[in-house]
């Protein structure tokens, strides 16, 4: 959630950040209006908590005659002050509830707009010229990589199998992923993909996002769509001494993909289940701009050896999760579509996550909260179907990246079997 005195002090800030995303201004009146009720609340509690001491002092002291009146005044206002500790109680939760409607304060310079109003930061890489390409589903078909009909049949729409050099793909990208991670100071983490409402809620993946999400009703866990979330929960509840602190975490993520009926419903590039490696970061407020950058530069050192072309965009507002006050896409070239797909994003939160988690550091003022930071290093099976597309050769075999051939056993090119 954002800081609470930022929207007292500066409501104008957070109303300006609504218009920008194409948001609901009237949600930070609404918050304002929950922050007084709930002061007020607590005011009167207050006062007649502090009146039913001094009562009490005064039943003490009374005479035998006095005491009876002042016992029943006791009693009446001991009833005043759980009437009025339930109403603060109510003015609690309304405000917690004002509170968590308003996403993130976007950065100054993120362009306005929805889906289509990103800005182009860079082109990176001449996209290869393919002559009639194929599509990475009859590619993989013809390397017995990717076995959709069975996934359907097995699972569902949107679900696969992954077999033979698919599989062996699945893991070479994976160990390449994390060998990049280790080596840049991230510990490996094998996250789990099942987790807490209220992780799932701290992360900002509940409320707008709640039909993207997988819940298992008997038990009350959520399906992760991404590491991101275990990992920013890893460590709620904390005061974290040393920062930055940094994990790459590899899990199986779920998505129910709703909205997106009739968009890439062949392949492995919009599916409900994936495996992905995700970088994050807890890192101090004032280096939250930085970390962000880095983590652009590692997810571009990583397609980079992958040796693909692609773009690095700044995505509007208006498209942004909630917990995002900045997110950078890289999208990479299918030559079979003639455009460019996102593979990797990366995320500041700045203290959106660790406010509604409780994930603090020492400060010179004292406790104080982390800025929390996520980048995608490789979403496996849409980074398998672009390999496929992007490195595919006019017989049909398919170019094997010089950093990828040491978890292949050396391979150079995969051929159709």
């Amino acid at each position: 959630m954002i800081d609470l005195k930022v929207v007292r002090d500066d409501p104008d800030r957070v109303r300006a950040s609504q218009r920008t995303r194409g948001a609901d201004e009237s949600l930070v009146d609404a918050l304002l209006a929950a922050d007084d009720a709930r002061r007020a609340a607590v005011a009167r509690a207050d006062s007649l908590r502090g009146e039913q001491k001094s009562l009490g002092r005064e039943v003490a002291k009374a005479s035998a005659d006095d005491r009876p009146a002042r016992l029943t005044k006791a009693r009446h206002l001991a009833d005043e002050v759980k009437s009025a500790e339930v109403d603060q109680a109510d003015a609690d939760e309304a405000l917690r509830e004002a509170h968590l409607a308003i996403p993130n304060i976007v950065e100054d310079g993120v362009p306005p707009g929805g889906e289509n109003d990103f800005v182009t930061l860079e082109t990176v890489g001449t996209p290869p010229q393919v002559d009639d390409p194929k599509d990475h589903v009859e590619i993989g078909a013809a390397l017995k990589a990717i076995d959709t009909e069975r996934g359907a049949k097995v699972s569902g729409a949107r679900f696969y199998f992954l077999t033979g050099i698919g599989a062996q793909l699945e893991f070479a990208l994976t160990n390449l992923a994390m060998a990049q991670a280790t080596g840049a100071g991230f510990v490996p983490v094998i996250a789990p993909a099942l987790v807490k409402p209220e992780i799932m809620q701290g992360t900002g993946f509940l409320g707008a996002h709640d039909a993207e999400v997988y819940r298992l009703a008997n038990d009350d866990l959520y399906l992760v769509g991404t590491s991101e979330v275990a990992l920013a929960g890893y460590h709620s509840g904390e005061i974290l001494e040393e920062l930055p602190l940094r994990y790459a975490g590899f899990s199986s993520c779920f998505r129910r993909e709703a909205g997106s009926y009739g968009k890439d419903t062949k392949g492995i590039i919009r599916v409900h289940w994936f495996d992905k490696v995700e970088m994050f970061s807890y890192v101090g407020v004032d280096e939250a701009r930085d970390e962000h950058q880095r983590l652009l530069a590692w997810e571009r050192e990583f397609l980079d050896k992958l040796e693909l072309a692609y773009r690095v965009i700044d995505v509007a507002a208006g498209d942004l999760g909630s917990s995002a006050a900045r997110k950078f896409d890289i999208e990479a070239w299918f030559p079979s579509q003639g455009a460019y797909r996102e593979l990797t994003s990366t995320s500041n939160c700045t203290t959106f996550q660790s406010r509604r988690l409780n994930i603090r550091t020492r400060g010179d003022k004292g406790n104080e909260p982390v800025a929390t930071l996520n980048g995608t290093l490789c979403a496996i099976a849409r980074t398998i179907a672009c390999l496929l597309d992007h490195h595919q050769q006019p017989n049909g075999s398919v170019y094997v990246p010089a950093a990828l051939r040491p978890y292949l056993g050396g391979r150079e090119v995969l051929t159709p079997a």
